[in-house]
């Protein structure tokens, strides 16, 4: 049975020892990665952090728009990817540092250039990171193959609404990839994180929350966009956290929810 969902402020409790110095690890291959920053999604000087002004963004909404299947390839040859931190997502690298990011296989959707893969992959934590760009992952391939922990994560070019894994998933974490995709998507979204985590999985969200936009991508975000979807297959919310690690032009726009599926007994 799950209670009502908790509020709790940053940073959490540490837990063991034995977790944080498996963590350690990863952290370590995490901090060897090449800090390329984008401006209009990190610490830049973009006059308004609201995506409608951003003409980077303009540019993602019109490849997008044009009817070609490959807009978000496009995306990344021509380097117009201003979702991209360009670094490891600061609350993902605080999760591991303080033990509470789970164990155990992990899947990334919309992973990108994969620093998040990377810092999370250690002895305790298999990664896998799915993109539909080859451009994207031939990128995160070229600057992390040669860690001492590549052989804790792999890059998979899949599209994540038709991949079929051979093994299911102790946790999936989605960011920017829910606002991402088209809203007539999110229910199949909902239904495949079901599909692809175990009984007892984690669902991990750091939701990006948007209103008043024209178009997308980004799309209009909201808390209750998620909870729509996921409460009809059984995800019931277990915490919610304002996320007061996230870069600057996202400040006071981001929530870091976990889920987890509830299971009603059948009657005898």
């Amino acid at each position: 049975m799950f209670t009502r969902p908790v509020v709790v402020p940053l940073p959490h409790c540490l837990r063991s020892t034995r977790r944080m110095a498996a963590n350690g690890f990863s952290a370590k291959s995490a901090a060897k990665s090449p800090v390329v920053r984008d401006d209009s999604a990190g610490e830049g000087s973009e006059p308004s952090r609201d995506p409608n002004l951003n003409p980077r963004v303009a540019r993602v909404r019109q490849l997008m728009s044009s009817g070609s299947a490959d807009g978000w390839e496009k995306c990344w040859e021509e380097g117009v990817t201003p979702w991209d931190l360009g670094q490891t997502t600061p609350i993902i690298t605080h999760l591991i540092q303080t033990g509470e990011f789970p164990e155990g296989r992990i899947l990334v959707p919309g992973c990108g250039t994969g620093y998040d893969v990377v810092a999370m992959a250690s002895p305790v934590r298999f990664v896998v990171g799915l993109d539909i760009s080859i451009t994207a992952l031939n990128k995160a391939k070229e600057w992390s193959s040669s860690l001492p922990n590549a052989g804790y994560f792999t890059f998979l070019a899949e599209d994540f609404f038709t991949w079929t894994p051979s093994e299911l998933f102790d946790a999936i974490f989605d960011y920017t990839f829910f606002c991402a995709i088209h809203p007539s998507m999110r229910s199949a979204w909902a239904t495949k994180v079901s599909e692809l985590l175990k009984p007892d999985g984690e669902l991990i969200t750091l939701m990006y929350l948007l209103e008043d936009q024209q178009a997308g991508p980004p799309y209009n975000t909201s808390v209750a966009d998620y909870v729509e979807v996921l409460n009809p297959v059984g995800f019931k919310t277990i915490s919610t956290v304002d996320n007061e690690l996230a870069v600057k032009r996202r400040k006071g726009a981001e929530k870091l929810v976990r889920w987890r599926k509830s299971f009603i007994q059948p009657l005898l």
